[in-house]
């Protein structure tokens, strides 16, 4: 999980190492590079870390395995490749060995053998093993930074380390044909050591390696045709110089690209000169032979994508040490603002959340983004795409999927911070939700007056509402999701009824109900705090995000507006967006070009 970035070569490169994972200490070399997408278990995302990568100030980026050893071959490799003046890829695979007998001396400088000998161990060991061309997880790639993408199209978000993402990267460069690709292995000494035990986590995580599989064949060239790497020019060393060679044409570039040397033709063999050359290349046309590995009956059926967690399981892993969990239940319609949602909570390092599934297609989605989610087997079959909105019937079946969940998350000893999707946090709210005591409903005030009480009939928003897994609200719970069964209305009115009375008759004052058989006590949120859609016309400030901080937004609800095209388009507007839906990555710092539009 490295990433190296290297500086120009005077005359050899002066690398920086950045590493996508946890610091190595105030001493070390390595910078830690966190700022990048993440799935719920830690696994980083590899299109992610290629654009962080493509975003450094560096003249060559090389992305490679963290249990890959390297030599100084790699450096005067990257020497003579940055001088090209062609924009290329480059690639290298790694010898995989069982063990290593070697280590360094007390300088770190040399290597020394079991009788404490000097070694060279890349001549004397190294060039005895074959090279590691069926796991693409330990292929090295190195680029030059420039304005010329790797490939066309966009990078799927496969997981790094699961496969098929460095095999998709140069088949799709290949096929692009934007950059000269070529295959260092030769040149480049490196070998990672085999793990021989059997380690029973990394099997029950196949479902990671099956999700990477799916986009290999749903995304790019590769869904026509199987990958074939064997024309990929090799480049190698004759003589202590460096050349370019194409075993399949049969034709070696001494100078480098693009003017070749082809032995096919009499005249050029006979000439003295290259008799060397033509050995070398003899060499590596059977070293070809023997090491390419198969890349046929790549387009298998694809097994299905499941996430082997159940609810119980999964609220376990995420809960925070309150047992508390947010909540965000969305279908496929949705699935761009759950991101944006999704992306929202990351920045905030709110994690213990989960997303419930209306549909077989958010659930795929929700995997393949690394999401921690689960499937409501419950949920209406027929949920309109453009047209499950407030006060349509689609709505009010999906809105009864909220409670009944809820309720069973409470019943299983878990609080949960109902959250949806259109709801956006400045800040996270559970430090103050969390004071409420037991017994202690909180919702949002749908109400839109500034002035007057804000727990009027049917004002309780059941979009963004803190309940407590105790016996009295579970059991107001209970009555809430039996009440809403019985209603061909959605489940908010089903909430204020049941919870503060017919017409309000269980008001206590102007933001407080309490259910007279469960003693329940209802508290409806500050509107300055939690405001709803309609509250202050704060959706049409000119600058959204200033005007609610400065009156203390906690969140800022995205409803009180008809229709799922026009409440993206208020949101993307009014720059409350964290989602780059063109590369399925989270918006960060580092990105040099944002979307300009969702639209």
């Amino acid at each position: 999980m490295s990433l190296a970035s290297a500086s120009p070569p005077t005359p050899f490169p002066a690398a920086m190492v950045v590493h996508f994972s946890h610091s190595f200490g105030p001493d070390s070399r390595v910078s830690v590079e966190p700022d990048i997408d993440y799935t719920f278990l830690g696994t980083p995302f590899f299109h992610s870390m290629v654009a962080r990568a493509q975003t450094s100030d560096s003249d060559i980026s090389v992305m490679m395995d963290s249990e890959t050893i390297l030599f100084p071959d790699f450096i005067s490799t990257l020497s003579y490749v940055h001088k090209l003046d062609h924009d290329w890829l480059l690639i290298a695979s790694s010898r995989n060995i069982s063990d290593f007998p070697f280590q360094l001396d007390v300088y770190g400088q040399h290597w020394i053998g079991d009788n404490g000998q000097r070694i060279e161990p890349e001549k004397e060991y190294l060039s005895h093993r074959s090279l590691e061309h069926c796991d693409d997880t330990k292929v090295i790639m190195a680029w030059n930074n420039g304005d010329i993408p790797l490939h066309n199209g966009v990078l799927p978000p496969f997981l790094y380390g699961k496969g098929f993402h460095t095999d998709w990267v140069i088949n799709e460069a290949l096929s692009s044909k934007f950059r000269f690709v070529f295959d260092a292995s030769l040149t480049i000494s490196s070998f990672f050591v085999s793990n021989l035990d059997f380690d029973p986590k990394i099997d029950a995580r196949k479902w990671e390696n099956v999700g990477n599989s799916h986009l290999r064949a749903v995304y790019g060239s590769l869904f026509f045709r199987e990958a074939d790497y064997s024309n990929v020019i090799k480049l190698f060393i004759c003589n202590g110089h460096y050349h370019f060679g194409n075993a399949t044409s049969n034709i070696v570039y001494p100078l480098g690209p693009p003017k070749g040397l082809s032995f096919n033709g009499v005249e050029v063999f006979r000439l003295r000169k290259y008799k060397k050359l033509i050995g070398c290349f003899d060499k590596i046309k059977s070293f070809g032979k023997k090491a390419e590995c198969s890349k046929k009956n790549q387009l298998m059926p694809l097994e299905p994508l499941v996430l082997p967690f159940s609810l119980e399981r999964l609220l376990s892993v995420r809960a925070d040490q309150n047992k508390t969990i947010v909540l965000a239940v969305a279908g496929y319609s949705y699935k761009d603002m759950l991101m944006s949602w999704v992306c929202r909570l990351h920045r905030l390092q709110v994690s213990n959340f989960v997303v419930c599934a209306l549909d077989d297609d958010i659930y795929d989605f929700c995997v393949l983004q690394g999401l921690p989610v689960y499937r409501d087997r419950l949920a209406p079959s027929n949920i309109s795409y453009d047209d499950c909105h407030f006060g349509t019937n689609c709505f009010q079946r999906v809105t009864k999927v909220k409670s009944r969940v809820v309720l069973e998350i409470l019943k299983l000893g878990y609080n949960v911070l109902m959250s949806d999707v259109d709801v956006y946090w400045f800040k996270n709210p559970l430090p103050l939700l969390t004071t409420f005591g037991p017994a202690v409903f909180v919702a949002q005030s749908d109400e839109y007056k500034i002035t007057g009480p804000i727990n009027l009939p049917r004002r309780l928003n059941s979009g963004f509402y803190y309940a407590r897994s105790d016996n009295t609200t579970i059991t107001a719970l209970k009555k809430v999701v039996k009440h809403a069964s019985l209603s061909n209305l959605s489940e908010q009115p089903s909430f204020y009824d049941t919870l503060c009375g017919f017409n309000g008759s269980y008001r206590l004052d102007d933001d407080t109900c309490q259910e007279p058989e469960t003693n329940l006590t209802v508290y409806f949120l500050d509107r300055n705090l939690f405001p709803n859609g309609a509250y202050r016309d704060l959706w049409d400030s000119s600058n959204v995000s200033s005007t609610c901080m400065n009156i203390g937004c906690f969140v800022l609800h995205n409803n009180w507006i008809s229709g799922r095209q026009k409440k993206l388009e208020r949101q993307v507007s009014s720059g409350l967006w964290e989602y780059d839906t063109s590369t399925r990555m989270c918006l960060r710092s580092w990105q040099r070009f944002k979307p300009i539009s969702y639209f």
